[in-house]
């Protein structure tokens, strides 16, 4: 089993893991009623998706 031969500093470490962090989901405005909606997906409030009406919403 390979075993390291010195210990890693912290600093060392805390490089390693900055990139574990979660970050922020990325989101884009529909181009229908302009609301804010996560990238790749159906707007919520109005059922438009990729310039046309994909799901049926009550409004």
């Amino acid at each position: 089993m390979a075993v390291p031969k010195r210990k890693h500093s912290n600093s060392r470490t805390g490089k390693r893991r900055s990139q574990d962090a979660k970050k922020a989901r990325q989101t884009a405005y529909c181009q229908q009623c302009s609301t804010a909606v996560p990238s790749h997906a159906v707007c919520p409030k109005c059922g438009h998706y990729m310039g046309r009406n994909v799901v049926e919403t009550e409004s």
